[in-house]
């Protein structure tokens, strides 16, 4: 009997060394990062052309100093330039981009490489388009993203109203492909930036992690040119690769808009343009300044998906499409 309670108070012990240790590993895990401004960042004359009652984006940027040193696809430098790139290219829409500010820090590197979702179970048929199959089965973020996450972005009570531009090593997404017959594999790919639009995530984002974008490449030229204005149009119009007649897809490689991969930076208004003007200043991201006071466009109504009602008729209906033989 005695070898049996020596037993139970063994594995008592050892049951409260373990909770410790998960407890210690996940306060790790989640510790704040001790972000510090950048002051060789000129934030006021960035924000120099920035006029009241305009419509306006808040983006902020976090810059982790401690990246392994093989890795230089993304330097401050370079981010600075697609930044710089980006409010040029919103320019002619009337949307102002206005800095909050420029961070760097040492983050966890368990962190400098993330999965950016969990790897989906339904995948796309003929019988929804690509918006309505995501708003019913959409993305969801790791766990282990959420840590990275909560490490990285400060409380504050704008959170889901800012863009976080953040720098990392990789981020990939995984997604479902047809591979033969009736049959899908699980693929991953290796992004240059991501936006965790709303259209894909829907209400599966924390308010907090709303805003966050990833930059992962800027080393080629059109790559700082394009990658950040690309990456805040999937945030803040809320689509997906398409351009007028060109419904959305994974990958689309064409010339014409900004939210195609290409040279093309047009974002185009009305409904053959597929309302991507329109759908920009409608966006909850985007306030105007009034008598100092920063007054916000009406929030999301149902989490942000591609059909929100906030959009009204500046939605585009499209067919379902056929990945397999319709005779499986």
């Amino acid at each position: 009997m005695k070898y049996i309670v020596y037993l139970l108070v063994f594995l008592s012990f050892l049951s409260c060394n373990n909770l410790t240790e998960t407890r210690e590993q996940f306060t790790k895990q989640t510790q704040k990062v001790s972000w510090k401004a950048v002051d060789t960042i000129d934030i006021a004359g960035f924000n120099s052309d920035i006029e009241p009652g305009k419509p306006t984006l808040d983006v902020a940027v976090y810059y982790p100093s401690n990246f392994d040193p093989a890795f230089k696809k993304v330097t401050l430098a370079r981010m600075m330039e697609s930044i710089q790139a980006a409010k040029a290219i919103y320019k002619p829409t009337g949307v102002q981009i206005n800095l909050l500010w420029v961070k760097t820090g040492e983050l966890n590197p368990d962190y400098f490489s993330i999965q950016a979702n969990e790897v989906p179970g339904i995948p796309e048929t003929e019988y929804a388009n690509t918006y309505v199959n995501m708003r019913r089965h959409p993305a969801e973020l790791t766990e282990r993203t959420k840590q990275a996450f909560t490490s990285i972005i400060e409380p504050d009570k704008q959170n889901s109203k800012t863009i976080y531009l953040i720098a990392l090593q990789d981020v990939f997404y995984p997604f479902l492909e047809v591979s033969e017959g009736r049959n899908w594999t699980m693929k991953t790919v290796r992004t240059g930036g991501m936006s965790f639009p709303g259209y894909s995530y829907c209400s599966t984002l924390p308010d907090n992690f709303r805003g966050i974008i990833t930059i992962t490449n800027l080393a080629r030229p059109d790559r700082y040119r394009k990658t950040v204005a690309h990456e805040i149009g999937h945030k803040v119009m809320n689509v997906g690769h398409e351009f007028k007649t060109t419904n959305p897809g994974f990958e689309v490689f064409a010339e014409g808009g900004l939210m195609l991969y290409g040279k093309g930076e047009e974002i185009p208004s009305g409904k053959e343009g597929r309302w991507h003007l329109e759908r920009l200043h409608l966006s909850p991201f985007i306030y105007r300044l009034q008598d100092g006071r920063k007054v916000w466009n009406p929030e999301y109504k149902e989490g942000g998906h591609y059909y929100d009602p906030i959009y009204g008729n500046k939605v585009i209906h499209f067919e379902g499409k056929s990945e397999i033989d319709e005779n499986w």
